[in-house]
């Protein structure tokens, strides 16, 4: 019998040392740097920067309208790069997407720690009013920090674990979004706390100094971008000359992927947990206050909603490696709609216990959708471009949904107006998850 050949090692994949003489899977180790990806992002998703609020308004001499209108701007500037991003990552792999992706954000941390020295010296320099400078600067450095934290650090971060697992991809997501969740959960007090240490201005070199240097370099030692590369398979074991990642996926391009219905009908439920789920979030103080609840009950609200969504996340990855994903997105839309049921009774114990349960399960199992379903219907070879798609999506729903709950507010003074409209989306997209047909070409059913 003939022993099959094992696949030379490209030099790079091989630098600054060979994966294979690891005495356990090294995909391991790519599950590390992934989680560690996801947890660098903080200074790029919403909640590292909301934290830093109230300095930048003071230092920078802008109102919290303008503020926020260059977050709202920067994250949808930062949106409709996102695909051509995924392009990027799909040609260069995820070490350099990774690598780059930190950099870039370490240097935009660091671009905003200094907004108010550089605005200073424009408008000496220009005669440009102060205000106006700083505006400028925090809207570029916003569209930094998101397009490159919140947009592609994140998204590198979760492919490059998904091909080096298949018969464990969902249950070695579903455990790192443990970690990630608690690293989220945590960020803002930890935040708060190297404000209180070092100031606003130190805090942020601190952030910059850790990704755009310390995980930089250790992203750029420990990465390789897929198990073939390295002389592996999927899950452990050596690879042979026969084993061809075209074999076991289906590869679809990006331009099919854009027109099919399975795309539409995950990225659309996906968007719609972003743009309902980040306008509550923002707009919690408030929309508790309206339904009769103190600020302390605002914020109390996300510890029982955490662990819901931690635990509903963990057990239905561990599920979604056996049985198909249709199940899991009809049950996210039944559980956000049973969320929003509690929002719109949120004066009653009840109210609010249906707002924790479904808002958190949809949350756990939005997780697990986001993490397996491109992979599952689309496969590997154009993962980034079709998960950029997926991505620019969900990014400029959150960026619309906190001012499309103002808007609401403001014409009919009061939050249900909007909560009303996300009820009837939600409706709509589940009577299409029912309707439409999902042939996974890969089961799960190992």
């Amino acid at each position: 019998m003939s022993i099959p050949k094992v696949p030379k090692v490209p030099k790079a994949a091989r630098w600054p040392f060979d994966v294979r003489r690891a005495p356990f899977f090294y995909g391991w180790v790519i599950w590390l740097v992934s989680t560690v990806g996801f947890l660098m992002s903080v200074p790029g998703q919403t909640m590292g920067m909301a934290v830093f609020t109230d300095p930048f308004i003071e230092a920078f001499d802008l109102s919290r309208t303008q503020l926020s209108f260059a977050y709202l701007a920067g994250t949808i500037g930062s949106a409709v790069l996102l695909t051509r991003a995924g392009r990027w990552y799909d040609r260069m792999g995820a070490r350099v997407m990774i690598v780059a992706s930190s950099v870039v954000l370490g240097v935009f941390v660091l671009l905003i720690s200094s907004i108010d020295v550089i605005g200073r010296w424009i408008a000496a320099a220009t005669g440009l009013n102060f205000a106006s400078v700083t505006f400028g600067l925090i809207l570029l450095g916003y569209f930094g920090v998101r397009f490159s934290g919140q947009g592609i650090l994140t998204s590198a971060s979760r492919n490059v674990l998904l091909v080096w697992f298949e018969k464990r991809r969902g249950l070695v997501s579903g455990v790192r979004g443990v970690f990630v969740s608690l690293g989220f959960s945590l960020a803002p007090l930890l935040l708060a706390l190297m404000i209180d240490d070092f100031g606003w201005r130190g805090a942020l070199w601190v952030l910059a100094a850790a990704v755009g240097v310390g995980f930089a370099v250790l992203a750029l030692l420990l990465t390789r971008d897929t198990p073939e590369s390295c002389g592996l398979q999927p899950d452990g074991g050596l690879a042979s000359e026969a084993h061809d990642i075209a074999l076991d996926d289906p590869n679809i391009r990006a331009a099919q992927a854009r027109r099919s219905p399975v795309f539409w009908i995950y990225a659309a439920g996906l968007s719609m947990h972003a743009l309902f789920g980040t306008a509550v979030t923002f707009h919690i103080v408030a929309i508790f206050a309206e339904a009769g609840r103190g600020r302390d009950e605002a914020f109390g609200y996300f510890f029982p909603q955490a662990l819901v969504s931690l635990s509903v996340n963990l057990l239905a990855s561990w599920f979604a490696d056996r049985t198909p994903l249709k199940p899991f997105l009809v049950l996210m839309l039944i559980a956000f709609i049973t969320g929003a049921a509690g929002l719109l009774s949120l004066d009653t114990n009840v109210g609010y216990w249906l707002l924790v349960v479904g808002f958190g399960t949809g949350g756990g199992l939005w997780g697990v959708l986001s993490n397996l379903a491109f992979i599952r219907y689309f496969g590997r070879l154009h993962l980034g471009e079709i998960s950029g798609m997926n991505t620019s999506l969900t990014v400029f729903a959150s960026a619309i949904g906190p001012a499309f709950f103002s808007i609401g507010t403001d014409l009919f003074g009061t939050y249900r107006a909007a909560e009303w409209v996300c009820i009837g989306g939600l409706f709509a997209l589940l009577i299409g998850a029912l309707w439409i047909r999902q042939e996974e070409p890969l089961a799960s059913t190992h």
